[in-house]
Parts: C-alpha cells; structure tokens; sequence
C-alpha cells in the first residue's frame, strides 16, 4: 500500500545550527526525552513502508524558526515536505508568508490556538489581525493545519471556513474529539463541519486510539464523519515521536481501525489525501 505519513516531528542533534527556541519558552516532553533526527525519520520509514512525509513544524523546540525542517525537506526532496509555523498576528504575515512558499519553500503552515505553545491564549485565529494571513493562504492554495479542541472554539472555526471559503485547513487531530464518551456523538459533531468544502481532517493515533478502544462503536464514529467528508478529505499521519509508539506500532494501529473501510477508502486516508494537500509529495 502507498502510504504516507501527513504529521510527524523532527529534532536535530546539531544545537548550534538549529537552537531550541521554544513558543512560550517549554520545551515538550516528547522533544527532550525522545527526538527523532530527519535521517532517523527515513530509516524508520524504509522499515515501516512508509514513502513519504510531511514535517511539521515541532514549535515546542524550534518556534517560528523552521529552518530545520526546510533543510531537512530540500536534502530530501523525494522524501520530505515542510510545513512550517507562522505568526499570523504580525503585520507582515501575509508578505512573509508568500516569500517562504514556492519551489524549496514551505508546503503548508501550520497554527496552534491553545496549549503550553501559546503565548496569546483565546481563539484569536480569526481575530481581524489575522485576514490577510487567511487572504494570502488562500491565493496560495496553501494548506493551513490547524490545532484546535472542538467545542466552544467550533463557532469560531466555522466563522473562519464562512469568511475565507477558500482557504483549505486541515483540523488535527480531527479537533480532539471525545471519542470516549460517545462515539456517536463525537461522529456527529464532526459531520456537521462536512458541508464546509475547505475544511480537511487529519487523522492521528490521538482518535485512533480512542476508536480502537470503542471497539464496535468505532464504527457510529468513522461511519458518519467519512460519509460527511468523504475519504479525500481525511489524512493519516503518525504524530511519531510526539505519540510513545514506534512507527510499525502507529501504522499498525490505523490499519487495524480502518480495516473494515473499503480499499478506496483506506488508500485515500494513507496517501492519496496528502498527495492532494501537499503537490510536491505526488512530484517526487
């Protein structure tokens, strides 16, 4: 199967090149304790059967500086794309965000609206400082990654797919749903952001997990949210090493909760969605 890995981390060993420099100024755990170097990734994936993936951004080390994850991505090319974080408060966000895009640059960007990594707390994503960031992603096809915990903050969500309805954001972590209280009613609060077109969802062992867990019921979960969002518009990615699994571990467990999926189904979710999200994965 073509698989491919849409949310992993890297972590250099060089601290003169690449200083931490975390948002916020903590590091996370995951970073200190268990990093994963760019050709620690490759090896890890030729022995998982993995082709490519996408290098997010690990703002809990590096911040806005995405200087490891861009060279990492044009060493390898035919392996890697960079998705970088912005600052879309900045007055200069949308300039800045178009010079760091194009042949060599970032594939997409990726903003966080809660947790240790920001400094501004609120759902401040779609506060008006933010429009010409959203403009500019927009007139770039860009792909904007967007962690963020479903619930108060979906109204806000929502305003943002309303105003700029051809900006493509792609929910990780499918916005943490609570899975484990009910299923059903995790499946249906997602569905209903399916009739927003832009809107895409990342797929990662944080509801994976979870789904393995319902056992049965995973299906009153899975069966409404891929009926509302089709297929394309989900995307598998591993979270390694921010997840405590090894990659054969991670792979394995989203094979084992989308087995009963139709073929079609499962190869969009493991590759072809990302392929679509990020062009430069399908050139190589």
């Amino acid at each position: 199967m073509d698989i491919v890995d849409a949310h992993c981390h890297i972590i250099s060993e060089d601290l003169t090149r690449y200083p931490k420099a975390p948002i916020g100024g903590k590091q996370s755990e995951w970073a200190a304790t268990r990093p994963v170097t760019a050709e620690g990734l490759v090896s890890r994936m030729d022995d998982t059967g993995i082709a490519q993936a996408v290098l997010v951004q690990a703002t809990t080390n590096y911040g806005y500086d995405n200087s490891y994850v861009l060279d990492s991505s044009r060493r390898r090319p035919e392996r890697f794309v960079a998705v970088g974080t912005v600052d879309p408060l900045r007055p200069d966000a949308a300039p800045s965000l178009k010079a760091a895009v194009g042949d060599g640059g970032l594939a997409g960007v990726r903003l966080f609206t809660s947790g240790s990594t920001v400094p501004t707390q609120g759902e401040w994503f779609v506060a008006p400082e933010t429009f010409p960031f959203w403009e500019q992603a927009a007139e770039l096809d860009l792909p904007v990654c967007l962690q963020m915990r479903l619930g108060p903050a979906t109204g806000q969500l929502v305003e943002l797919l309303e105003r700029f309805p051809d900006v493509t954001v792609l929910l990780d972590h499918i916005g943490y749903p609570d899975i484990a209280a009910s299923p059903a009613r995790a499946g249906a609060e997602v569905a209903e952001l399916g009739v927003h077109p832009g809107l895409h969802l990342k797929l990662t062992h944080r509801n994976l997990e979870r789904l393995r867990d319902a056992g049965d019921r995973a299906g009153d979960f899975l069966g409404p949210v891929i009926e509302a969002f089709g297929a394309r518009r989900i995307a598998w990615g591993s979270n390694l090493p921010a997840a405590e699994q090894s990659l054969p571990a991670l792979r394995a467990l989203a094979e084992d909760v989308l087995a009963g999926l139709p073929e079609q189904d499962r190869q969009e979710i493991f590759a072809g969605t990302a392929r679509r999200l990020y062009p430069g994965l399908a050139r190589a």
